[in-house]
């Protein structure tokens, strides 16, 4: 397998802590905005979608998106619920990550810190993802307060992806997780995993 990596992306970070957290090794292209490998990785037709991250499997197969990505990683593994309710849980999880959470606590982290979208970050702009960034993770706060994983007994592939953009979204969106303390405790656990790998490893 090779995995076309953005390293600053979060997408493409979740990826690389399954990898981690699963102890596989796979090669990695680093295709950074603005980077040779990223044009070549264009050119070559490597990025199916237009974006990263995209895990190239052993016979040449591309697959792209990050949580089919985790899916296809993840299924039979020890992120991987039995139940077959849990499973379907996870999978809501995750589908909330990419259609609302990613929209705007990964949107408010870019416009904030790549230069190539500080004209996109309006004062008006900036204060609305502020706003439905803290609503989010109000979501997500409500439903950790009294349990350790977003389902079931133990880590889950949605614990992995929606780890990615909360765990940078002080730092990063400017969201002010202090008001989150079931959130900052769980991202807590998913650190302490055995494994582990932050975003800039």
């Amino acid at each position: 397998m090779r995995l076309y990596s953005m390293p600053s992306s979060g997408n493409s970070y979740k990826v690389r802590l399954l990898l981690a957290l699963t102890g596989r090794d796979c090669p990695r292209v680093d295709v950074e905005y603005g980077s040779p490998a990223l044009e070549a990785a264009h050119r070559e037709g490597r990025l199916p979608f237009g974006k990263a991250p995209v895990l190239e499997l052993p016979e040449g197969a591309l697959l792209p998106e990050s949580n089919a990505i985790l899916c296809w990683l993840g299924e039979g593994g020890p992120f991987w619920p039995e139940d077959p309710l849990d499973r379907a849980r996870m999978m809501g999880w995750m589908f909330w990550e990419q259609n609302q959470h990613e929209g705007v606590i990964a949107v408010r982290g870019a416009l904030a810190c790549y230069p190539h979208r500080a004209a996109e970050a309006t004062p008006q702009r900036m204060a609305a993802l502020l706003e439905a960034g803290h609503r989010l993770l109000g979501v997500m706060e409500a439903h950790l307060d009294g349990r350790d994983w977003l389902v079931g007994a133990g880590p889950s592939l949605a614990d992995i992806c929606l780890y990615a953009y909360t765990h940078s979204a002080g730092r990063r969106g400017g969201f002010a997780m202090e008001r989150f303390p079931a959130i900052g405790a769980w991202l807590d656990r998913v650190a302490g995993l055995p494994g582990y790998v932050g975003l800039d490893d």
